[in-house]
Order: structure tokens, then sequence, then C-alpha cells
């Protein structure tokens, strides 16, 4: 094993039946306290003091561990802040005999340095000894502002989705209360329970949250439930030995094949245990998979909401995995594998009708969750095998096929869209068929990005078949990377249009995001921005102030 860096830690555990639920898997309340144990330890390391966790947020699971497995976990501090510390954890399961790793988990936690009586705590800056140290301090600080803002994006959020109702919870057939998913259990707080600083061990925590998570996502399911990840434990303050600790959960929202438990931690003395008032001091919310006795994924009902607080946990639910969703990119910026397909003359038919199909195929998804709906735009996104696809829905007051001419002929793009700064033509392949240039302004600090797509586009066959815009990256020797920009990809996007009436008409923009797009995306499906619906608005605009006669060409 390579030696560990300064202000980082391994700590190794062979996972033994005690360890494990009944099915031989190591528990992931378990995991959760080596998890802490490991980020603690890396924390104190480089802070020479004390210090203790005020979060933990999205941890994604990946993989189970099983008895006889050996666990590895590497927890380093990214970067120090002021008081504070993000650490990242890294779990690595490890098979003996044939020597396979896989990676369980991925995991950020912020510790707080405790002072020493009255003299105030200033940390030392993390020596970054590669690129991949750089490349994550510099992640930490997009990181943390995401934390610091998540209140005020939540609020945002709330606010909006106050203004629009999920169209499907009062018709859909199946939908169910969540009444019954109801858990509530007591712990008394015991002296094996406790850290080195006295209060209750964080992991101890978590792994009680975890327990009451589990069985209240279970009453929901009617199959056996999988941790898939921890959008945050938040520790609000701390319990000591002889405290009594109440924990309540509920199921808040599902979404196809995960559902989102709630967890909340109060504290009471014993004083406070007999006058009825504690402390609330931590909050969670777990995510949940489910499969069936064929190891089946579960499809979870709707959840139809009936009282205050049920819209309540049920908006907020949606409000979390829409500002989850957003956070990936500044989560762990990990690159796609590139799939650019080779143009080639020859095969421009195939190439062109699997351009169309792919669109189509994308459109005719199942799972489509609503996470944005204003005025004349909604905004829809599909997590499929952590792949992340986002579908806009615009209402159009002009006719379908001047919408079609308009948004197929891509050097018209840059005059509605901000996110395309120059679009143009550099193989006219036939009537239906061009391949451009695109470049894209700058995001996040990095190096502009620039694109070679083959657009391809179908007029309707029958009567109620959509208008179909489709794109998609291809490799051309003649167009190479160049060092000035970021040559990116798009997997899969395009317009479907479907016309209303004569009059008017529905366009349907969708985008398999790929790792290069994602950061033009983040913000909007995360909260705190809102370059989709202003470009939605602009793309409106745009259509309905054309005429036929001035916008209409020959493509």
């Amino acid at each position: 094993m390579e030696r560990p860096a300064p202000a980082e830690v391994y700590v190794s555990q062979t996972i033994q039946p005690v360890h494990a639920n009944s099915r031989g898997e190591l528990s992931a309340g378990q995991l959760l306290k080596w998890i802490d144990t490991a980020a603690c330890l890396a924390a104190e390391k480089h802070a020479g003091i004390s210090c203790v966790t005020a979060s933990v947020d999205d941890i994604q699971f990946e993989e189970t561990a099983r008895v006889g497995q050996v666990i590895t976990i590497k927890a380093k501090v990214t970067r120090a802040f002021s008081t504070s510390m993000e650490v990242i954890i890294k779990v690595i399961v490890q098979d003996m005999f044939p020597g396979i790793e896989k990676i369980v988990c991925v995991a950020f936690s912020t510790f707080v340095a405790k002072p020493v009586g009255k003299e105030k705590v200033h940390l030392k800056p993390v020596t970054l000894l590669s690129e991949r140290d750089h490349v994550e301090h510099n992640l930490a600080t997009e990181r943390r502002k995401v934390r610091l803002q998540h209140e005020h994006n939540f609020n945002s959020l709330m606010k909006e989705s106050s203004t629009f109702d999920d169209p499907d919870c009062d018709e859909e057939e199946g939908t169910v209360s969540t009444e019954g998913t109801s858990v509530q259990s007591i712990e008394l707080v015991l002296p094996p329970h406790a850290n080195h600083h006295g209060n209750t061990f964080g992991g101890q925590i978590m792994a009680w949250m975890e327990t009451v998570a589990t069985i209240s996502a279970s009453r929901l399911c009617g199959g056996r439930c999988l941790l898939k990840s921890v959008d945050m434990f938040k520790f609000r303050g701390p319990s000591t030995v002889g405290d009594r600790l109440v924990f309540n959960a509920i199921v808040n929202s599902t979404f196809q094949t995960c559902v989102e438990v709630g967890v909340r931690v109060e504290a009471f003395t014993c004083q406070e245990w007999s006058e009825g008032c504690g402390r609330h001091i931590n909050s969670a919310f777990l995510i949940y998979n489910a499969i069936d006795d064929k190891d089946e994924p579960v499809t979870f009902p709707r959840i139809k909401p009936i009282s205050k607080d049920d819209f309540r946990r049920y908006r907020g639910a949606i409000a979390r995995r829409r500002i989850r969703l957003g956070r990936k990119y500044v989560i762990s910026h990990e690159e796609d594998i590139p799939l650019f397909v080779h143009w080639d003359i020859n095969n421009q038919v195939s190439l062109s009708n699997g351009n169309v199909e792919a669109l189509r195929k994308l459109a005719a998804k199942s799972g489509w969750e609503v996470t944005s709906a204003v005025e004349k735009t909604k905004i829809y996104t599909l997590e499929e095998y952590n792949v992340l696809c986002v579908w806009v829905e615009k209402h159009v007051g002009r006719p379908a096929h001047l919408a079609y001419h308009l948004l197929s002929d891509f050097t018209k793009r840059p005059l509605w869209d901000p996110h395309y700064m120059s679009c143009k033509v550099i193989d006219s392949v036939d009537e239906d068929n061009q391949i451009y240039y695109i470049t894209c302004p700058v995001v996040n600090g990095d190096k502009p990005k620039d694109f070679v797509v083959l657009v391809s586009r179908r007029k309707p066959l029958r009567d109620g078949d959509p208008y179909t815009v489709a794109m998609k990256s291809v490799l051309l020797p003649s167009v190479p990377p160049c060092p000035q920009y970021i040559r990116s990809e798009i997997i899969c996007a395009g317009f479907l249009i479907h016309a209303t009436d004569n009059n008017s008409c529905t366009i349907s923009y969708y985008n398999q995001i790929s790792s290069s797009i994602l950061p033009y995306f983040a913000g909007n499906i995360g909260g705190w921005s809102k370059s989709i619906e202003e470009s939605a608005a602009s793309c409106i605009q745009f259509i309905e102030n054309a005429t036929d006669d001035r916008f209409i060409s020959l493509f």
C-alpha cells in the first residue's frame, strides 16, 4: 500500500459476522461508523487538535461488501478553511483470493476544529502533492459554496414548487399514503456510544438513523431495501452519555425505483424527558432502492400527499432531488469515456438514422420526473444507471412547421441560446443532414468548449408524428481539437415538435447529459440558476416573433 500523504489516513477492517446483516452483507450502519472514524482521524491529523463532525453528505453506494472481505477506507483532507475542513472518504472492498478491488462508496465530510480554551483556531493550508490533489482542492471550494447555499436554494425551490401541483398525484391509480411508513425508535446513550470528546459518537448516531430509515422504506416497498445514497447527515448539536435519543423516520416521496426517507433525531436529558421538551440535534435524508426475491428492481408506488405536512415533505423531497442532481458535477468531476462516432460518408444513411432513432428512444423512456414548471415551460429529469437526462417542454404559439425550420437551422441558434457562441456549417451532407462546428462559452473558470455535431432532421411520415431534429457528436479528421477549446461531446440531444393545432405546437428538447456539458445544466437542475428556463423563454420569443417569409431557409 502506498504511504499516506499528510492529512490522509488508511483504515482496514476484515468484515466479521458481527458487522453484517442477516444476508451476510456489511451493514450500512457499521460502514457509516467506520467512515466517520476514518474521516475524524484525517481531520485531526491535519488540524493537530480535536475535531467534530459538522455534516456528512453525498454518500453514493456502488457495491456491497460481504463477510470475509476486507474493507479499506481512505480519508483525506482536500481543503482547509478558517476553522473547518472538507474530508473525502473513499471505501474499497477487496476479495482476498482473486485480489479484485471495487469501490464501495465515496463520501464527503465537513469537520470543525475545537478550540483549546480561548485560543482562536486558524487551520494551516493542505499540502498538495499531485494533480488530483489540485483538482479536489479547487472543487472543494465549489462544494463548500453548494453546502452554504443549500438552505437558500432549498427554500427557493420550495417556494417555486408551491406554485404548481404534481399533475399525476390526483389522477394516477395506485398512489399510496406514507402514514404506514412512520417509524420511531428510542436509544439510551451509554459510555460505549461516546467518542473521545465525551459526546455521542457521530458514526453511532448515523448507524441508528440508518436502521430506522431502512425499516421505514421496507414498509413501503414490500421487498429488500438497499441504501443507494445519503443526501446529508447534518449535525445541529451534541448529545452526551445519559441522553435519550428519539429517532423518527418516514417516507417523504418516491421516484420510480428509489424512495427518500427523512429521519429526525431529538435528544433529551432526564429532566427534558419528563417534560417532553427535547433538542433537535440531527437530520438526514436517505435514498433507497429495492429488489424482489428474484433480485429484480422494485418500482415504488407513487406517493399521494394528504395532510399539509405530507405536502411539505413531498415537495421537499422533489427540491432535494433537484439539488442532489445538480451537485453531481461539483461533487465528483469524473470524465465520461468518449463515445464519439467516426463520420463516414459511405455510412451516412446508417449514422443519420441512428441519430434520429437514439433521440426517439430517449424521449420514449419511462420514469421522467417533473422538477420545474414555469409559465409555458416544464423541466423533467430522468436518472438511469447514473446517467442524467433532461427534457424541457415548451408551448409555442406558432405552427409546428415554422418551429421545425427555425430549430433545425443551427446557424440561428446563437440568436436565442446563450450557451452557443457560434455555430457554422462545415459539411452540408444532404438536405436533411448537416455537420456543424459549435463553440460554447467558459463555465466554472475553465476553457471554452467546442463540439463537432451531426444534425439530422425528419418531417412527420404520418399525421400525429412529430417533426424531429436530432444531434450527436462525430469525429471529423478535418476538424481536429485545438488548444484554445476543450473538445466536448453531445451523446444524444435534439427536438421533437408536435403540432397542437394549425397555429401552435409543443416543443420538447431532450439531452442525455455528458460530463462535458453537465456544467451548463448543473446549476439549473440544482436550483441555483435559471439558465434553462431563460433559454426556453428566449427560444419561445424567437419563434413567436418570426415570420414564415423571413426565417424559413433551405437548411
